[in-house]
């Protein structure tokens, strides 16, 4: 099974030509690295990345807050193409950013606004691996203040970086060789202590 990574970001609002090429060279390298991307199908940086994933022939999955096809279209005005899959949730905008984090390995974070800080929120703090594409516009520059000021220990890891493919590789490779799981599990069994016992091996 192919690593799935999340891309993240704002699917509205002003997006200039380097932000969305931005965006597409990060999907691009995604699949270059012969991963899947994962987004919310939704338009703007995340449906660049995807395009991106496509011109290099990746594999697609988008999480869609749609009960169908139809209403995905006409009631989001999000796009079908080029998804390899798309799973209509019926969760609503809100609901569906929980299946957009847990149907990723780890997630990427370009641009953004209210929607993608709620996405990075949940992602932080269900432990996972988080890659913060800077300089990409929105709130992408201000989401690792954002962490510090939580002051919570989840067993979140933030890497930040305004190359496209160095982040990619950078999460990648780490993700490859950590592959730690997330808080949640470890809150699930009982077993937090383990989380930050194998947190302080990792860091040394």
């Amino acid at each position: 099974m192919k690593i799935q990574i999340g891309v993240m970001g704002s699917a509205g609002g002003i997006l200039t030509a380097e932000q969305l090429d931005r965006a597409r060279r990060l999907g691009r390298r995604i699949a270059q690295r012969g991963c899947t991307i994962v987004t919310g199908a939704c338009p703007g940086l995340p449906h660049a990345a995807t395009l991106g994933a496509n011109e290099e022939g990746g594999a697609s999955l988008g999480v869609s807050p749609a009960l169908s096809r139809e209403e995905h279209v006409n009631v989001y005005g999000s796009p079908l193409q080029p998804y390899t899959t798309i799973v209509f949730t019926g969760s609503g905008l809100m609901g569906r950013e929980t299946h957009n984090i847990h149907s990723s390995d780890f997630v990427l974070f370009v641009g953004g606004r209210s929607g993608t800080l709620g996405e990075f929120c949940i992602a932080y703090d269900e432990g996972k691996l988080i890659g913060i594409l800077t300089d990409s516009g929105g709130i992408s520059n201000d989401l690792p203040k954002i962490a510090d000021l939580v002051k919570k220990e989840t067993g979140s890891t933030i890497f930040t970086n305004s190359d496209p493919e160095k982040l990619v590789d950078t999460c990648l490779d780490y993700y490859r060789k950590e592959s730690l799981p997330s808080s949640v599990a470890f809150n699930r069994t009982g077993n937090f202590s383990a989380l930050h016992q194998r947190l302080e091996e990792v860091r040394g």
